[in-house]
């Protein structure tokens, strides 16, 4: 059924359509004024500075960095025009960071990305999802759980002002979680770029305004078909016609209560057969949403008992994002769903002392050295 193959994450997105997309022939034109213009550029450091002189020569198609060349896919071109001129400048400096650090191996004070788990336990067994590894939702085993609020502030905290691009979801469904609503209210206006992932189907009226009232930039409804029968076969427990009323109530609270939100909706499929068809979603969620997009299916569902492969590529995750579970633990991915390679709990260190750890900076290493194959589950793991 599955195509294993070596994934990317960072062009993970296989099929995008986006409503209504407007004439891009001005763009960046009007992007170079506004990285220009002295107040949107003042608060910057030094470093970036240097990084946003970077970003500008790639955009103007200059090289800086030999073969790699930053550049705005057609999704970051609608992210940004829904930026305030002053967050720009900034935004791209953290973009950049985000795509060409991994690639160059650069590593500074903190991850350009992180995601924080509010819920380990989800209420679908999705065939491609390791939650259908029982001994990993055995509640028995420690692995399911929820995150306290207290600990999601203190997370919260230290990124603010430290790093720009966050999901609220890992290896859960994050709407589980009983504090997730001031989890949401607590994130607003700290971060240009935060997005939620959720199956929609626990969606209610209090989440819709929370999420609509927060901090949350992009929201992404994870559904796979637009065919009752394929959707409850890819997503099992789950129930199209329920998931759609919740995405109409979401657009419904939005258009009535939040009609200058900005936030950017999204419906995203995981690609794992070829009844999925892109102009089928478009066709049931384009009207509900701003975007609909299929991702390439990466084989996480056990990597823990998948074949050794001979892929040498460092894993770009390890420079460019950083996990936290529900229970403060560390990862430095989401493939690797039982914390084999966690290097220790949040609160032990900062996420700062965390990111430039003996522990990450060892597996870094190995893996720049082609070792992964002596990893595991990074010998297992097709992820570059």
């Amino acid at each position: 059924m599955f195509q294993i193959k070596e994934y990317k994450k960072l062009n993970s997105f296989k099929e995008l359509n986006i409503k209504n997309d407007s004439d891009n022939n001005n763009f960046f034109d009007l992007l170079k004024k506004k990285i220009d213009e002295e107040q949107n550029i003042k608060n910057l450091d030094i470093n970036q500075k240097k990084i946003l002189e970077k970003v500008k020569k790639d955009l103007s198609g200059k090289k800086t960095d030999g073969d790699i060349r930053f550049s705005l896919s057609k999704h970051v071109i609608e992210e940004i025009k829904t930026l305030e001129d002053q967050e720009i400048p900034l935004y791209l400096v953290h973009r950049y960071r985000y795509e060409i650090y991994p690639q160059l191996n650069i590593l500074d004070n903190y991850p350009p990305y992180l995601q924080i788990e509010p819920s380990s336990i989800c209420n679908f067994r999705c065939v491609f999802c390791f939650e259908t590894d029982k001994s990993f939702t055995d509640k028995k085993k420690g692995f399911m759980g929820t995150m306290k609020l207290d600990l999601f502030k203190k997370i919260i905290d230290q990124a603010e002002n430290n790093i720009e691009f966050l999901s609220i979801a890992s290896r859960g469904e994050p709407l589980v979680c009983k504090e997730i609503v001031p989890m949401f209210k607590y994130t607003e206006g700290k971060f240009l770029n935060l997005k939620l992932n959720t199956n929609a189907s626990l969606l209610n009226e209090n989440s819709c305004h929370a999420i609509l009232s927060g901090g949350v930039k992009t929201v992404v409804f994870s559904a796979d078909a637009a065919d009752a029968k394929l959707y409850s076969k890819l997503r099992v427990n789950g129930d199209l016609n329920k998931v759609l009323k919740n995405i109409e109530l979401f657009k419904k609270i939005k258009d009535t209560h939040y009609s200058r939100s900005k936030i950017i909706t999204r419906v995203s499929g995981v690609k794992v057969n070829e009844k999925q068809n892109i102009n089928s979603m478009v066709k049931l969620w384009g009207d509900l949403v701003d975007q609909v997009a299929f991702v390439d299916y990466n084989p996480w569902e056990n990597v823990y008992e998948s074949k050794k492969n001979q892929i040498k590529k460092p894993c770009s995750d390890l420079w460019r994002r950083m996990f936290i579970w529900w229970d403060g633990k560390v990862n430095p991915c989401d493939t690797d769903y039982k914390s084999l390679l966690s290097p220790v709990k949040f609160g032990d260190l900062n996420i700062k002392n965390l990111w430039n750890s003996d522990s990450y900076n060892k597996l870094r290493k190995n893996h720049i050295n082609q070792l992964r194959e002596k990893l595991h589950p990074c010998s297992n793991c097709v992820v570059v």
